[in-house]
């Protein structure tokens, strides 16, 4: 059996081979992943539970947890653009460019956001970036345009809902020591940079900071967006990761945040552990693409 994108609990379309059938002969089935052994089994919509060999496993291909439209795949990344501006922003033809001299990906790219979004604005796409002595990077959330080039840190978007009534107080800009923690070369005013939004940093146990930034999306959701969430490497596997979300996710949930996202590179296994323990599933997927 091909190792699995995920564990017991999320949503694949697997492919397997009929074990009855004389010839090569081979079928799919979409759900819940429900064990991984002694047997694959997989819990479909409609309740069925089916029983695989792992030997006879072709293929498996992490889905949405819960089906998902392509408005609210456009409505998380517009919500998360918003909470990632970079110091200079532009809208053109549908899509938000971002550039804040070379400081991570998510501030330097652009994201197609609108229907109107389309691939004729790459020509002028790359100019904007050319004349800022910046590469042109595309954000591309899967499945909204076409863009055939390799990706390149391909992550994953993972959501939950929030609650709670807890009221918590943080800073608008990160102290000295969260940039000591961080350990990222990321300036101060791109870090706070936020459209239309609240945004806060923490420090746990002198052992963990984070950023949180509260955005809405064009249907009126608040969403929380998660980042720079950093634990020292010597204070690691103690639970200050998980303790740090928590506050995070407090103040954004007094200040409006209904939901909650984070983007998880797919090969963190150690953050992508820590979204799916605190309730967090998979919404879509994202790459960046150079152009």
């Amino acid at each position: 059996m091909p190792p699995p994108p995920a564990g017991v609990g999320s949503r694949v379309s697997l492919r397997y081979r009929l074990p009855e059938s004389g010839a090569e002969a081979f079928t799919d089935v979409v759900g819940h992943l429900e064990a991984l052994s002694p047997v694959v089994v997989v819990r479909t919509k409609s309740g069925e539970l089916v029983e695989i060999n792992p030997t006879d496993v072709v293929s498996v291909r992490e889905l949405s947890h819960a089906p998902v439209r392509n408005s609210q795949i456009r409505a998380v990344e517009h919500a998360a653009a918003l909470a990632w501006p970079g110091n200079e922003h532009q809208w053109l033809d549908g899509w938000l460019l971002r550039a804040a001299g070379g400081a991570g990906k998510a501030a330097n790219s652009a994201v197609p956001l609108l229907f109107s979004s389309d691939l004729s604005a790459l020509s002028a796409i790359a100019q904007w970036y050319g004349a800022r002595g910046l590469p042109p990077w595309l954000a591309l959330p899967e499945r909204l345009l076409p863009v055939r080039a390799d990706g390149v840190d391909p992550h994953r978007v993972l959501t939950v809902a929030l609650s709670g009534d807890l009221d918590v107080t943080l800073p608008p800009l990160p102290d000295d020591r969260w940039l000591q923690i961080s350990g990222r070369d990321v300036p101060v005013e791109v870090l706070s940079a936020v459209i239309d939004g609240d945004v806060g940093f923490a420090t746990v146990a002198d052992a963990a900071v984070g950023r949180v930034a509260v955005t809405t999306a064009p249907d009126g959701t608040k969403w929380a967006g998660l980042s720079e969430v950093t634990v020292r490497s010597d204070r690691r596997r103690q639970g200050h990761g998980r303790a740090l979300c928590d506050v995070l996710l407090a103040w954004a949930a007094a200040r409006g945040a209904t939901h909650a996202y984070a983007q998880v590179p797919d090969d963190n296994a150690a953050a992508n552990g820590l979204a799916e323990s605190m309730g967090f599933r998979l919404h879509h997927r994202a790459r960046y693409v150079l152009l």
